[in-house]
């Protein structure tokens, strides 16, 4: 047997989704080559880490675990410590600097690479820039429950967000062929998935480089006939152009739910200008007004960017009362970081950290208003629930439509149910974000 076939590889996958999907490309990739795949980290031969470095705090935790693994090999319990992902994109060979001890980087167009980095007995770098084409995501190990998984659609991307690094660590935008999507679609639930939630850096562009009018919206159609299949779920939609067709899809299609995650990140129109977001005021407010009155039930999630340079405490005060006006079903915020290489990191008039912060727990707090309302009147309600499993307080965790995996509230089952069932119930109460149902 060779080396290769003995290793013990644990692997440590961090930031979104997306990444959370070349985690499960590369750990198929390793096992595909011989090696023990998810081993605990104290057990095994070889570390992994796929970094996000999309901002700075993500930057320091990806550091941070890295400093982990780093001490299990000092300690002798591991060979070898990788570094893969978005991390590698950003900080390339500097890496080598600021975490002495790495063996081997291999970047975000090079995981074909990771069974050569693990296996070496020499230091191995692989940085390659973007060279054309969309891996395939067909044949992954997955890290996700049976019952739900993520179904990616497109690589990169073209906006030109002055905040945002994306670009420059994803490389340009490209989507996947319809028929390796429906493929990898078809793998899925045949792995056994119910629930598909489409992603990618931004879903709404989906088929403009292939030169195919409302690609997104027939792709939606077409994943809705696939047998099997009971969710489908539009994650991070750009706002522009979010047109009629998509929106007459997602509410034409009986497994496409009535949810879109749709990044706003401002509502003032010099600071919308400034982040080069390509869309107004008014075009948002009338994007938002036509999604709800044509999708019954339309659940949005929302995030937004507080203390972007120059953000004036009126224009804060114009963000804050649009959220309490228009009332989002969910949203998240974030504090502006000033990301090396974009061009917001060098305008005048950076907000303190402190005012950031304020600002931010201010936009939650109302936020939490409007979700507790939200939560409240909806008890009483009949609802449908797809079960997760059980926590580690022993409770039955499941999530409603409007609930996507990991970032939204979940529901708790009064009664325990198998994971991957659907079961419909009645709300009976809540817990800050949370609902408590009751099953039939």
């Amino acid at each position: 047997m060779s080396a290769s076939r003995q290793l013990r590889v644990a692997l440590v996958s961090l930031g979104c989704p997306k990444n959370l999907i070349d985690s499960e490309k590369i750990l198929a990739l390793l096992a595909e080559g011989g090696c023990i795949v998810a081993a605990p980290m104290d057990h095994a031969d070889v570390i992994v880490v796929n970094t996000c470095g999309f901002l700075e705090a993500a930057r320091q935790e990806s550091l941070e675990v890295i400093g982990e693994a780093l001490a299990h090999k000092r300690a002798g319990r591991a060979q070898r410590v990788v570094v893969a992902g978005c991390l590698v994109n950003r900080d390339a060979e500097e890496l080598y600097k600021l975490a002495p001890g790495i063996d081997a980087i291999v970047g975000v167009n090079n995981r074909r690479q990771i069974l050569q980095a693990v296996t070496a007995k020499r230091r191995v770098t692989r940085t390659d820039p973007y060279s054309g084409g969309i891996c395939s995501d067909a044949g992954r190990f997955r890290l996700t429950p049976r019952h739900t998984a993520y179904l990616r659609i497109s690589e990169g991307c073209d906006r030109q967000c002055s905040f945002c690094t994306i670009p420059a660590i994803r490389g340009p935008f490209r989507s996947k062929q319809l028929k390796a999507i429906v493929a990898e679609a078809r793998e899925l639930i045949a792995d056994g998935a119910v629930e598909l939630n489409v992603i990618g850096q931004d879903t709404t562009a989906y088929g403009r480089d292939l030169g195919v009018k409302g690609a997104l919206a027939s792709l939606l159609r077409r994943l809705d006939r696939l047998d099997g299949v009971r969710w489908i779920r539009l994650m991070y939609a750009y706002p522009r152009p979010f047109d009629d067709a998509l929106i007459e899809a997602i509410a034409s299609t009986p497994h496409v739910v009535a949810y879109i995650d749709l990044p706003l990140q401002h509502i003032s129109g010099p600071i919308l200008r400034r982040m080069k977001r390509g869309i107004t005021r008014a075009g948002i407010e009338k994007l938002l007004v036509k999604i709800r009155r044509r999708i019954p039930g339309a659940a949005i999630r929302t995030t937004f960017i507080v203390g972007f340079p120059g953000e004036s405490d009126a224009q804060f005060t114009e963000l804050l009362g649009f959220i309490r006006e228009f009332e989002f079903d969910a949203l998240g915020v974030f504090e502006f970081s000033p990301e090396p290489g974009t061009t917001a990191a060098e305008l005048p008039r950076q907000i303190p950290d402190d005012v950031k912060a304020a600002r931010a727990r201010a936009l939650m707090a109302q936020q939490q208003q409007i979700a507790f309302a939200a939560n409240s009147a909806s008890v009483g309600r009949p609802i449908e629930v797809l079960v997760d499993g059980i926590d580690t307080q022993g409770r039955c965790v499941g999530r409603y439509y409007a609930q996507a995996p990991d970032i939204d509230g979940v529901c708790y089952l009064s009664e325990p149910r198998p994971p991957g069932t659907f079961v419909t119930g009645k709300i009976v109460g809540w817990e800050d974000y949370d609902l408590l149902v009751r099953p039939k």
